[in-house]
């Protein structure tokens, strides 16, 4: 694995039975099963930690960063450590996925604080979601 850099837009729906999952759907899948374990680092903080520790096995960094430096250094990091590189649509969606949120009694996320940047440190258990996030190249 490399540092490579992936674009990632936000999912619609969930694919039907027997469809094979894309990028999209997979993606928020890892993060949340991540978050589930306690396999997920959230913030600049902790994934430069994780990514220094060397227990990082993937990095998502939102879109709509404003910080070029905060790009800029976990993208170094990533590419020193060998990490892989996905991009989520923004950080408030990202928050949603690393569980920076309050659910309603709908299932509907309120109060979403954005997260820039998480890194799962633990994927959880194997299943398709994983495989389609280290198969996508870009």
């Amino acid at each position: 694995m490399s540092g490579e850099e992936v674009a990632v837009a936000q999912p619609e729906a969930a694919p039907a039975l027997g469809e094979p999952m894309d990028i999209n759907t997979a993606l928020p899948l890892v993060v949340r099963k991540s978050r589930a374990h306690g396999g997920l680092a959230r913030g600049l903080h902790e994934a430069a930690k994780a990514i220094e520790k060397h227990n990082a096995h993937l990095c998502v960094i939102a879109d709509d960063c404003d910080q070029p430096d905060y790009v800029k250094l976990v993208k170094a990091l990533c590419a020193d450590h060998n990490v892989k590189v996905l991009r989520a649509p923004s950080a408030k969606t990202l928050g949603e996925w690393a569980g920076l949120c309050k659910i309603d009694s709908e299932g509907k996320a309120r109060k979403v604080v954005g997260c820039s940047c998480v890194v799962v440190k633990d994927y959880g258990e194997q299943h398709e979601a994983v495989e389609v996030v280290l198969q996508h190249k870009d």
